[in-house]
């Protein structure tokens, strides 16, 4: 590249974009490219007598197919395998086992792949769709690729015979990173170290919108509000009575972000904004106003706090 840079450097050459093709351009070219016995399409309806047209599904669309991931793993702690059965309506029924003799990679993806197969059909299962990060597996499976290791030709006939339990089944190859539930059951029972069998109970996972914190505030049994130690340091210089050396450093340390203005404490923002502390009574009622008011937003917790904060309040 240098090189051609430096003999087209004495010759004067404007670089310009390539201008993208109209539309306009592609009919100009079909209206000049008309056959002579053209008709136009007609819109009407073809005849008057016909009702409706629809289309009959056959009897294997009707019944609603099962789905199934796999994969195995393999590493210095040892071998693990893992399928996840998928029901029509969305339900996730995990299966993870140890692979306690010596195996490759490949041989765990086989091993992962019967075990999802035999619960499948445990369940009487007859329509499922399997889904593998294992290239080689799923379409030696299919029979586009020829099985040449010896280990695998047993376990390539054993799913051959599994395969005549099911009415319709069929295999399909997609990306690790979409198979990452199969992919975690599989490292957790390669890292998991066992001497019999375990039966371990369903996990549950559950999603958490806001931090573990946002619910543990206590509440103002003694009918004080939240900032009353740090009014009265601020106000008397006064602690209260059953603090100690370090509660007292504590409160003189947080005392520093407040201001007291009259009887109302403000905080001192990271923008030296002033910030109105509100009690457990006036802050319900602003989350109130600013959740279920006129123009509510009716967000969640994160993004309330920082809307009442953006307002003036603390």
């Amino acid at each position: 590249m240098a090189r051609w840079q430096i003999l087209l450097s004495e010759y004067d050459i404007a670089y310009v974009s390539q201008k993208s093709i109209k539309g306009s351009a592609i009919a100009d070219f079909l209206a000049t490219r008309t056959t002579e016995g053209y008709e136009p399409l007609k819109f009407d309806f073809p005849d008057e007598d016909l009702m409706y047209i629809t289309e009959m599904e056959s009897e294997s669309s009707k019944e609603k197919s099962w789905k199934m991931c796999f994969n195995g793993a393999s590493n210095a702690l040892g071998h693990g395998i893992g399928a996840i059965l998928v029901s029509p309506n969305g339900n996730h029924y995990p299966f993870t086992a140890r692979l306690n003799f010596f195996c490759t990679n490949n041989i765990a993806e086989y091993e992962a792949c019967i075990m999802g197969l035999r619960a499948a059909i445990e369940r009487n299962i007859e329509i499922l769709e399997v889904y593998g990060d294992s290239a080689l597996v799923v379409y030696q499976i299919r029979g586009e690729w020829e099985v040449r290791d010896p280990k695998l030709i047993k376990y390539s006939d054993l799913v051959a015979e599994l395969i005549k339990e099911f009415k319709e089944i069929t295999f399909h190859y997609f990306p690790r990173e979409e198979n990452q539930l199969a992919d975690a059951l599989a490292t957790l029972a390669s890292m998991f170290k066992a001497s019999k069998e375990a039966e371990i109970m369903p996990l549950k996972m559950s999603i958490y919108e806001v931090p573990a914190h946002c619910c543990s505030i206590e509440k103002e049994a003694d009918g004080r509000p939240w900032f009353h130690d740090i009014l009265e340091y601020i106000k008397n210089q006064s602690y209260p009575q059953q603090a100690n050396e370090n509660d007292k450093r504590t409160i003189r340390r947080m005392a520093a972000g407040f201001v007291l203005d009259g009887d109302i404490l403000y905080k001192r923002g990271k923008d030296q904004v002033l910030l109105r502390c509100v009690d457990d009574v006036e802050a319900r009622k602003i989350l109130e106003d600013v959740h279920e008011g006129i123009c509510g937003t009716h967000a969640n917790g994160f993004s309330m706090a920082r809307k009442i904060m953006r307002l003036g309040y603390y």
